[in-house]
């Protein structure tokens, strides 16, 4: 079966106003996350990619193109299910605010519980992104045989949840993993069982010296911001 390589969209300019963007229109990549796409050609320049599959929303267009624009073999589908997860009122709201809401606590301990209020669940955002890669795996195997490798863009939840999954991990565990804006992650599907080969690889190790102000111990909801 094929080999999945997941991007997470590069930094947005959501992520360093510290809104939780969601379904947003017009949340573009900022000059930093501008700069992260335009090195992804050359991270991934050994690797013989089958298909481009992207999430609708414009952050993670802007993030492929110039991996499209390298590869102009390569023709992008665009999937809504590995789309960001629909937070529904919490959207476009700034994370600190965010803090206060008594569901917080929740979505740090007990994600399985949370329907966010006009929103989804985040049982229901897995299991649409979860179904989208198993269709893509058995399409991709078809068209181009089983030791194809193929990349999605996506979403910091999305792909956390994508990881839980591939491990057999319980999703109200997921908080525990982190993928940092246009990072890598690759899981090697098998008859068997999936191998996650490789998380949140950026090739920067910046994020992880010590800051200032030291982070918290809660997950950033729909990803951090990365390195500063």
């Amino acid at each position: 079966m094929p080999t999945l390589i997941l991007v997470r969209h590069g930094r947005s300019t959501a992520n360093t106003e510290g809104v939780l963007a969601g379904w947003t229109p017009g949340i573009a990549l900022d000059e930093r996350g501008a700069a992260q796409a335009a090195a992804l050609p050359g991270r991934l320049a050994g690797l013989p990619i089958a298909e481009v599959v992207t999430s609708p929303l414009q952050r993670c267009q802007e993030t492929v193109r110039p991996l499209l624009d390298a590869r102009p073999g390569l023709s992008p589908h665009t999937d809504e299910r590995i789309g960001e997860c629909h937070y529904g009122d919490w959207s476009g709201r700034k994370l600190a605010e965010l803090m206060d809401e008594p569901l917080m606590e929740v979505v740090q301990t007990y994600p399985t519980a949370v329907e966010f209020p006009g929103g989804e669940s985040m049982r229901a955002m897995q299991h649409r992104a979860a179904e989208a890669v198993r269709e893509w795996n058995a399409r991709v195997e078809r068209e181009h045989g089983a030791d194809a490798v193929y990349l999605m863009c996506s979403h910091g939840d999305i792909i956390k949840s994508l990881v839980a999954d591939a491990l057999g991990l319980h999703l109200d565990l997921f908080q525990r993993i982190s993928v940092e804006p246009c990072s890598i992650t690759a899981i090697r599907y098998t008859r068997l069982r999936p191998f996650l080969v490789r998380l949140g690889d950026t090739g920067d190790f910046a994020s992880l010296a010590p800051r200032e102000q030291p982070p918290s111990g809660d997950a950033t909801v729909g990803g951090g911001a990365g390195a500063p």
